[in-house]
């Protein structure tokens, strides 16, 4: 028998700006009192959704049960910025390439099957078109070390026989209204999500075929015994045979990778609604993703009413935080820079105010590994997106299912196989080492 108590649980700094601008949801019921079920879920994300997709279809007689820490989209989900990438995107990279051409050729074959996996949900739940375009993305590149970037990047990918193309500055201006960028480097495959809609979408299909989900029930302790492990919250508990821990990061918070995993805090703005002088001063396409060319600048979408309104939403801002949260003051700061950072490729919507500020968690390894394996037995991992939460989160949570009821896959071979994360310097090393290194890169890259 075997006991896990929660050190932390998540704590969310700002509101989760994608969920802020959809109608309001009605909440779900918080965990109270005795339950039980066959399989338990940690976690109600991308993760943890997909999870239980997977489970009902190779078993749709399953009494699942979901227990999310806050509400449905308003954490990680509706905080991140809806790229759902199916080419390499190592993020540790200096242009996203990653462990050479075999494994990308892989790991790109499995994150198309997380796209055609989230396709599929997005069919059968009846989610709106809007929330999931499959429109692809753009590398934007600001300096000639983005370009360079860029042409690095382009060469792997027609190494790997990759479609993409080649954007001069005149074709930026087409597609985003900006001078800004000098060049960009288009992949077709990304899918677009508004992923607090998305997920939105998701869970309530999933409860419509009998999966019930718990929100604001935060799970305090995992404890093993003979009929599998109880999940405990404050108001209650679920004794489940087998369960999955789709916490990402927190995962370290029950006691597991301690002294292995990197939390990197991420920020965002999000613009008030776009006048019609606004749009028409900015010109462009109506929707569209850039991701800068070096994996530390600015990630830059501009959404439609579809999604939720005209509106441009900018992220960056990476800092170590080992306790997995941001302060006001962290946010403050780099919204202010990002402030400056959106002037500089929007001049003409210098007087669009920021309606929506806030903070996200990435888990990281430092050699981009996940977690996702029996843990113990009965008890699975979904853990460690890299960066990648859409796609990534997608096919661990697949793969987490396939596990628990004795399936293989390719998705469970390829990452069962992985090693497991690399120890980080002891405390409090890491955390100094890690922002002086981050400050370093973002400095390098501070016109991207």
């Amino acid at each position: 028998m075997s006991l896990h108590r929660a050190s932390r649980t998540p704590v969310f700094n700002g509101p989760a700006g994608w969920n802020a601008i959809l109608p309001p949801a009605a909440p779900r019921a918080r965990l109270e009192g005795q339950t039980g079920c066959d399989i338990a879920i940690l976690g109600g994300g991308f993760a943890g959704l997909s999870a239980a997709r997977r489970l009902h279809q190779i078993d749709p007689t399953l009494d699942i049960v979901i227990l999310d820490a806050a509400r449905i989209a308003e954490g990680g989900t509706g905080r991140n910025s809806g790229f759902m990438i199916d080419l390499p995107h190592e993020l540790t990279s200096s242009d996203y390439a990653g462990s050479g051409d075999s494994h990308d050729r892989r790991l790109t074959r499995l994150n198309r099957h997380a796209i055609n996996f989230a396709e599929g949900a997005v069919q059968d739940y009846a989610i709106p078109e809007g929330y999931f375009r499959r429109m692809g993305k753009i590398n934007g590149a600001a300096s000639e070390v983005g370009m360079a970037s860029n042409r690095s990047y382009a060469a792997h990918l027609g190494q790997l026989g990759e479609a993409h193309e080649v954007l001069d500055a005149q074709a930026m201006r087409e597609v985003t209204g900006t001078s800004y960028y000098h060049g960009g480097l288009y992949t077709p495959g990304t899918t677009m999500l508004q992923p607090a809609g998305y997920v939105r979408g998701f869970a309530a299909g999933l409860e419509a075929g009998g999966v019930r989900i718990f929100e604001n029930s935060p799970v305090l302790r995992l404890e093993s015994n003979a009929q599998g492990w109880r999940l405990a919250t404050e108001h209650g508990a679920v004794q489940a045979s087998r369960a999955i821990m789709a916490n990402n990061g927190h995962l370290e918070s029950f006691g597991f990778k301690r002294g292995r995993l990197m939390h990197i805090m991420l920020n965002a703005c999000m613009t008030e609604e776009l006048s019609p002088e606004d749009i028409r001063a900015l010109g462009g396409e109506e929707c569209w993703g850039v991701t800068p060319a070096d994996p530390m600048g600015c990630t830059v979408r501009r959404i439609s009413p579809a999604q939720g309104g005209n509106r441009i939403i900018i992220r960056q801002g990476g800092y170590y935080r080992p306790e997995m949260q941001t302060s006001a003051a962290d946010l403050a700061r780099v919204t202010r820079a990002m402030r400056q950072k959106f002037d500089a490729r929007f001049p003409m919507l210098k007087h669009v105010g920021f309606a929506q500020s806030w903070s996200g968690h990435l888990c990281l390894s430092k050699n981009a590994v996940s977690v996702m394996r029996e843990l113990e037995p009965g008890l699975y991992a979904a853990c460690v997106q890299n960066g990648l939460g859409t796609a990534r989160g997608t096919l661990t949570g697949i793969g987490a299912a396939e596990l628990a009821l004795g399936q293989q896959s390719a998705i469970t071979e390829f990452f069962t196989a992985e090693d497991e994360p690399s120890r980080l310097p002891p405390h409090p090393f890491d955390t100094i080492g890690a922002n002086a290194y981050l400050r370093w890169k973002e400095w390098q890259s501070r016109l991207e």
